[in-house]
């Protein structure tokens, strides 16, 4: 099927004659093509979430309705636009749906008319569930993590102990629900599909390495835990470990199907002596004994794996980097990034695999209205959002969805000190 049906068009000429163009741009932005959103239409959408006279549960009930449909594209497109207006949206758009007690109800959802119906519902259902996941995070935490600061003196590295052992699950489960995804490269054959994958890549990049983050920070403090949260710090710890396998998977079918592998990071396992070193050390808080190590050398045997480990393992970035792809300009525990990387590229590069990539549905560099805009209201308060859950977290302000071409800088913060001589085990 090609081209907007007779369905698409009625619809477009009644919102018009209603004077409802908010209605009439969602069913633009849905409609019966085989291929993304585009782009007109999302833009219009985005500026709409920053205008003070729009509302906010209008448009997103609209965006709801569209999945009532029984099309595979409609639906798919809808939460496309649903995904899109969340990730470069206004955020009381995020803080909306983040309230509501339920949003996508598509567990049962079957297209049994069309010819890719059955094949293309499947990934319906696990898209849907992960944009559930993605709303529930931002109501546990107040924070969405794609999009939350990062650095030395970001969210993830400054939080204290216990926030961070409540908040890492959250983020594990968001993650999870995302690389359910599951797609083989062979199944990306259309535009509709090929479009949400590349917003779940994008989401996989920020939210691993929101993830990452936390991770360090842990390990960090590991030493000056109490016995329960060393417990549950190395639960996490594993479960990190596993989703990087998970990961992995989920960005090698994103080269297969174009996108070049300087646009993937590289995952780099930490050592598994660092794992028995973690071990070893809730042993002793046990009562334990599994190796006769002081808590003074267990602490420096951690941390010598850490310096040794951060001589390949890092991530820098210049300052004026835009936040959306900020991540951090210190040792990295797990994630490594090449040098060469320019995260422009990964934003402007359309992958080359699989069938009918569409040129108007990805996001590109484009300055959108809604960074600047001198009307966009105060954010809408949230029913049941309690930022005190998590302390208040601190939020990245919107930032224009421009990539300019930055360079990384092959500095590491935790190389060797001038003068001085490292031990490496």
């Amino acid at each position: 099927m090609s081209g907007q049906s007779l369905t698409d068009r009625i619809a477009a000429a009644q919102h018009s004659m209603t004077g409802s163009a908010i209605s009439k741009a969602v069913c633009k932005a849905t409609t019966h093509e085989v291929s993304g959103p585009k782009k007109k239409h999302l833009d219009y959408l985005i500026h709409c979430t920053n205008e003070m006279n729009v509302s906010i549960p209008h448009l997103a009930d609209t965006l709801l309705e569209r999945t009532a449909s029984n099309s595979w594209i409609v639906v798919f497109k809808a939460l496309i636009t649903t995904h899109h207006l969340m990730m470069y949206g206004n955020e009381r758009l995020m803080q909306y749906l983040a309230s509501r007690n339920t949003l996508f109800n598509l567990n049962n959802f079957l297209d049994k008319a069309a010819l890719q119906g059955y094949n293309m519902s499947t990934f319906i259902r696990r898209y849907s569930r992960y944009l559930n996941e993605k709303a529930m995070s931002y109501r546990l935490a107040a924070v969405d993590f794609t999009k939350m600061k990062r650095g030395a003196d970001g969210v993830m590295r400054t939080m204290n102990t216990e926030k961070l052992i409540k908040t890492l699950p959250v983020i594990q489960n968001q993650l999870d629900a995302l690389l359910d995804f599951q797609p083989n490269s062979n199944e990306l054959t259309n535009g509709v599909i090929n479009t949400a994958f590349m917003l779940l890549f994008k989401d996989s990049i920020r939210l691993f390495a929101a993830y990452n983050e936390g991770v360090i920070n842990m390990l960090e403090k590991y030493f000056d835990m109490k016995k329960n949260q060393c417990k549950e710090a190395l639960e996490i710890y594993k479960t990190f470990l596993n989703r990087m396998t998970k990961l992995s998977e989920f960005l090698k079918v994103a080269e297969r199907v174009g996108i070049d592998q300087g646009d993937s990071p590289d995952l780099t396992q930490a050592p598994s002596s660092l794992l028995e070193a973690l071990e070893q050390h809730l042993a002793s808080l046990e009562g334990r004994k599994l190796k006769d190590l002081s808590v003074a050398s267990r602490y420096d045997q951690i941390r010598k794996m850490l310096l040794r480990f951060a001589a390949n393992v890092f991530i820098t970035v210049q300052s004026h980097m835009s936040q959306d792809f900020q991540l951090d300009s210190s040792v990295c525990v797990c994630l490594c990034i090449r040098p060469e990387l320019q995260w422009s590229q990964l934003v402007e590069k359309k992958p080359t695999g699989g069938s009918s990539w569409q040129s108007k549905t990805m996001c590109t560099s484009t300055n959108w209205a809604h960074a600047t805009h001198p009307m966009a209201p105060a954010p809408m308060p949230v029913p049941q959002m309690m930022s005190h859950q998590m302390g208040g977290v601190q939020m990245m302000p919107p930032q224009p969805v421009m990539y300019n071409q930055p360079v990384l800088r092959p500095t590491n913060p935790f190389g060797p000190i001038p003068g001085t001589q490292m031990h490496f085990m």
